[in-house]
């Protein structure tokens, strides 16, 4: 690296001192969300992961931030995107150019070949979170050597219509869901009862998918806790009982992530998920957000083909969430 490149940019350790500045320019940034922010990753015990996060000052000025790890125990060094975090990469300003993209793989290449890691692994955001399309960071990344370990296919809908058209953007069969749904008198209304619907979800999983969530109640209640207008709950009941709901992500100004959906079976019937889609869209349009994130119906690129035909069926289609390997 020559010398007056290694004069222009600096690459930093995350430390607490940084946790403010870090999170600032995250909200501030072209493609950060909830997940890249130090207050998110903080919930995680720290046991759980070994953290090597990293700041990327050009002339003092912080142009990029980068949520990295790896998981304790695993015997490879591999650098990761946060394991912690849907997606992770780095973050970075609407107006970076393609020089200094270079300049940021480039220095952390060689941070991570000082440091010892024998590869880095990292998981970008969809185009959909990013407020200026760009793809400058994985066009260096491939330059540099990295291929694809995955192309996971996330489901994502267009809030482009008024909030009181929201039925024309879902299929027939799910516009005579909502309609029957509220014929039968469910009821929509956003909720703090996650216990209850965590029952509901973990049965779900276990019988489907033999699988628990993702979070423990007590993380998810933690998150609640610390990102109240950002960690949002709607729950739809019927005959006195909770039948169905989903935990919404606000992940940044322009999209919000169904995290959660899951409903009892036994009240299938009654259609609550179709009227919750309508309304969270509804919800979702009223505050402003450019797109609903269904999430990935892919596992290593398997498709789910029935929850991928069930996300259509509300309007979605799909996006990339790709994860970028290089092995040294």
């Amino acid at each position: 690296m020559a010398a007056n490149a290694a004069s222009i940019l600096r690459v930093v350790p995350f430390a607490p001192n940084f946790s403010e500045a870090w999170d600032h320019f995250v909200w501030q940034a072209n493609n950060g969300t909830l997940f890249h922010t130090r207050a998110f990753l903080a919930y995680h015990p720290p046991q759980r992961f070994n953290d090597d996060s990293l700041l990327f000052f050009k002339e003092g000025k912080l142009l990029a931030v980068l949520p990295a790890a790896i998981r304790a125990g695993e015997t490879a060094r591999i650098l990761r995107s946060h394991p912690g975090a849907s997606f992770g990469s780095f973050v970075t300003n609407t107006d970076l150019s393609l020089r200094d993209a270079e300049r940021l793989v480039t220095h952390f290449l060689a941070y991570c070949h000082e440091r010892g890691y024998t590869g880095v692994e990292l998981t970008l955001p969809p185009q959909i979170y990013l407020a200026r399309p760009s793809n400058y960071i994985d066009f260096i990344l491939y330059q540099h050597g990295f291929r694809y370990r995955k192309r996971e296919v996330s489901s994502v809908v267009p809030l482009d219509v008024p909030a009181d058209r929201v039925l024309e953007l879902f299929s027939p069969e799910s516009r005579r869901a909502v309609r029957r749904a509220q014929k039968l008198g469910v009821e929509i209304k956003e909720s703090d009862d996650f216990a209850t619907f965590y029952e509901i979800l973990q049965k779900n999983l276990r019988l489907r998918h033999h699988v628990q969530p993702t979070h423990s109640l007590e993380e998810l209640l933690q998150l609640r806790q610390m990102f109240p207008e950002r960690i949002r709950f709607f729950a739809a009941s019927a005959e006195n009982a909770m039948i169905a709901g989903i935990v919404m992500f606000a992940c940044n100004p322009r999209v919000a992530l169904a995290f959660y959906i899951s409903h009892r079976e036994d009240y299938q019937r009654h259609r609550g998920v179709n009227l919750l889609f309508h309304e969270v869209f509804q919800w979702c349009i009223k505050q402003g957000f450019n797109f609903l994130d269904f999430g990935i119906f892919t596992v290593n690129m398997q498709p789910n083909w029935g929850l991928g035909r069930f996300k259509e069926s509300f309007g979605a289609q799909g996006v990339f969430r790709d994860t970028m390997l290089l092995e040294f």
